[in-house]
């Protein structure tokens, strides 16, 4: 490997911070302002809406309610089709089910116009009792979702008139009998809380008519080519009647999985003839859009007094909000990627519904179910420790699975045979990362004499690579004519920096310089097909497609000199630079072979093709230790240092991989100490601005130390596994169990608050 595991800064690192990229907004000219009149009410009826003032003001193009659109349902969700999220939307409907949702879109030459406009919309609503409460909802009065014509591709459980969107289950072994049969048991409930995306750049998208009379869609997505299939199913026109083109982006985090804003403008250029845009404003983004799902988990462990886990069952419920996007997956993945962490329990069980709500959406978000999942197992792990009176981390030493071990909950080969875990470095990981925080010498706690405690907490983590068949990509590679390549990629680099160590893959196989690989994505007129962006899968999918578009046209080039030279391709070789006979008597470089195909002799323009779809989703994994000190007359709890070792495989870039790690670290950090998604009694959401959400800033994170356990995945690129999502899991339970073994004190609902810290020890002295 020449460019492989360097460490390579962003291709386009310098420009993003000195502004030169462009952005979704940087591209739009002139465009219709769309704005969208939303709903006062958690749940209601639209009995009447009149718009003639409003369509009578100059200056209005378009004023759209649910009469004008198509009475088509759809997910937003970007996820392969068929989609397991339920049709349960309209672009517009008469119910609205949180406060928030769509009422009418309003297009105007400006602004201004448009904010004129929808203050003169006058709506007439019944107003029904909203489900608020998700632990009450299968039994409310309300149903969210009356509607005749929802619509599943598959059977996920739905029952709507319990307002459950998805069930879903996994069970291996007796659980009810490994638990009887335990020594000890541990059972306790946990819950963890809504949370933002809070990505830099707001939800936008722009549309015009081409001059092909097709619909073009500018978007800052992370899924171009979902977009095109949800709009088309949405605006029920033909697919091949959309072109979606990204743009650089803002961050995304999961949010823009979700197609939140793309046919808002759409339907208007279609109904106007006119290009229209959307920008999505910051309260917009927090409370019209998705959050992560809120979940209870109740977790129950059965073990020996030896500390041998013998049952682990996990009952949950989730929150999905008033639409089912990404509901059953989440839901599904938070056990799928857990529970095969211990891998010694001879019974495991994961189950429960995913219930609809009156508020705002839940969606995709980094971790995507795993982070709360990991909380709740990981928690309790803590807590079976402290009942055994185990070091934690020697607890999951005897527990954890293991380079060559197999499990039922990870599933089997296309043969039936179990998949035999081939990349594991998890308990090397925690051997490192006991070392970098000082476990042995800090766990439990020291009391400061001050009034304050530091103690150590520990968690571990796994995810995935990809969603093992149904995942694909594909990469195209062209030779241009003096000697470079262009990478076309359907993949968005969303701020991770895949488009460069995608380059990097490409330029390692080819044997040449990065300043060689043109990156070009996504435009699904231009770019191969991606599934997109999430899923941990950019680096493992993608990244085989390019290795195997990158080969093909490595074999190209010396097939084609081959027959420039008129000797066979057994007799060259290739260096990156040239094409030469092993005997040296002959040589032609790249550039002159390029030139020679393309507009010589040769009239050949070499284009290599792969593609990839994985069987398999090796998993990533990670070991997290927090050092925190806590002040016990108050409760306030200060982050000394956050220790991560990580397992993804072989680091492509150690740079850009430790980048990775250290966001990740700090938004899971945000989820654990700070972050929460609040709504008032009447369902209204109190944290939509960045001064009434907390995330935190850089003096809120004390020392990062992040360090790497590489192990090799036959099936990944270069032997890489993920890295983008499993950073985020771990900081929660271990910055818990960090606060237990302070002062005592359990706090087993997300966010750890400086408040729930001192009740706690209150509680403790009564």
């Amino acid at each position: 490997m020449n460019v492989v595991n360097s460490a390579i800064s962003k291709i386009d690192g310098m420009d993003i911070a000195t502004g030169k990229p462009v952005y979704t907004d940087d591209l739009d000219n002139n465009s219709l302002v769309v704005k969208i009149l939303r709903s006062p009410y958690a749940f209601a009826k639209i009995k009447n809406i009149d718009t003639q003032k409003s369509e009578k003001l100059n200056g209005v193009e378009c004023i759209l309610t649910h009469k004008d659109v198509p009475n088509v349902r759809f997910t937003m969700a970007g996820q392969s089709y068929p989609e397991p999220s339920p049709y349960d939307r309209l672009i517009l409907d008469e119910y609205v089910r949180y406060i928030g949702d769509e009422v009418a879109i309003i297009a105007a030459v400006d602004e201004k116009t448009a904010l004129k406009a929808m203050k003169l919309i006058k709506v007439d609503y019944e107003v029904y009792k909203p489900v608020l409460d998700f632990e009450k909802a299968q039994e409310h009065t309300s149903t969210v979702h009356p509607e005749d014509d929802l619509h599943v591709n598959f059977d996920i459980g739905m029952n709507k008139e319990k307002n459950i969107a998805a069930s879903y289950k996994t069970e291996v072994g007796d659980v009810e009998a490994e638990l009887e049969n335990s020594e000890v048991v541990v059972e306790e409930t946990y819950y963890t809380q809504a949370q933002a995306h809070g990505m830099m750049e707001t939800y936008r998208a722009f549309s015009y008519i081409d001059h092909n009379g097709r619909l073009t869609i500018v978007s800052a997505t992370q899924i171009p080519f979902h977009v095109r299939r949800i709009v088309a199913r949405a605006l029920q026109i033909p697919k091949s009647k959309i072109r979606v083109i990204k743009p650089r982006i803002g961050g995304g985090f999961g949010g823009k999985q979700t197609a939140s804003v793309e046919v808002f403008p759409a339907i208007v250029t279609l109904k106007t003839g006119k290009p229209a845009k959307i920008v999505y404003d910051r309260k917009e983004t927090f409370s019209c859009t998705t959050s992560r799902h809120a979940m209870k988990i109740k977790v129950k462990i059965g073990s020996d007094k030896e500390g041998n886990i013998k049952a682990i069952d996990m009952q949950a419920l989730s929150d999905t909000g008033a639409y089912g996007e990404h509901a059953w997956t989440v839901f599904s993945v938070a056990g799928h990627k857990t529970l095969p962490l211990y891998n010694q329990a001879k019974a495991v069980r994961y189950m429960g519904n995913v219930v609809y709500t009156n508020k705002m959406t839940a969606g995709a978000l980094r971790g995507y179910g795993v982070t709360q999942g990991i909380f709740a197992l990981e928690s309790a792990i803590n807590e079976l420790a402290a009942k055994l009176n185990i070091d934690p981390a020697k607890l999951r030493e005897k527990n954890i699975i293991k380079e060559g071990d197999n499990n039922p909950i990870l599933g089997g080969s296309k043969d039936g045979h179990p998949v035999v875990l081939a990349s594991c470095t998890l308990d090397r990981c925690i051997e490192k990362g006991k070392k970098f925080v000082g476990w042995d010498e800090k766990y439990r706690g020291k009391d400061m004499g001050n009034g304050k405690v530091r103690a150590v907490g520990m968690a571990i983590t796994m995810q995935g690579s990809g969603i093992p068949g149904i995942d694909t990509a594909s990469a195209v590679i062209k030779l241009n004519d003096d000697g470079f390549y262009t990478l076309l990629l359907g993949a968005t680099d969303m701020g991770q920096g895949s488009d460069t160590i995608l380059a990097q893959m490409a330029a390692d196989i080819l044997e040449t310089t990065m300043d060689k690989i043109i990156v070009h994505t996504a435009d699904t007129d231009i770019s191969p097909y991606d599934t997109g962006s999430y899923a941990s899968s950019t680096t493992y999918v993608t990244g085989n497609a390019v290795i195997k578009a990158s080969e093909d046209m490595k074999n190209k080039i010396l097939e084609n000199a081959a027959n420039l030279l008129d000797i066979s391709k057994e007799d060259l070789m290739f260096d990156g630079l040239s094409v030469r006979t092993i005997n040296g008597d002959n040589v032609l470089s790249i550039d002159e072979i390029a030139q020679r195909l393309s507009i010589g002799e040769g009239k050949n323009q070499l284009i290599g093709v792969g593609s990839f779809g994985g069987e398999t989703s090796p998993p990533p994994f990670i070991a997290g230790f927090a050092e925190v000190e806590v002040d016990k007359e108050s409760g306030k709890i200060d982050l000394i240092d956050y220790v991560a070792v990580v397992d993804c495989g072989t680091v492509i870039n150690p740079k850009l991989a430790r980048i990775q790690v250290e966001g990740g670290l700090v938004q899971g950090i945000g989820m654990a100490m700070y972050e929460d998604v609040k709504h008032s009694d009447a369902g209204k959401m109190q944290t939509n601005t960045f001064m009434q959400y907390k995330i935190p800033c850089r003096k809120d994170i004390g020392k990062l130390t992040v360090d790497f356990e590489s192990s090799y995945e036959p099936t990944g690129p270069f032997g890489a596994k993920s890295i983008g999502e499993v950073v985020i899991n771990t900081p929660s339970p271990a910055i818990a169990h960090a606060v237990y073994n302070a002062v005592g004190v359990n706090i087993r609902s997300l966010p750890i608050t400086p408040e729930k810290v001192l009740m706690g020890i209150l509680e403790n002295k009564i």
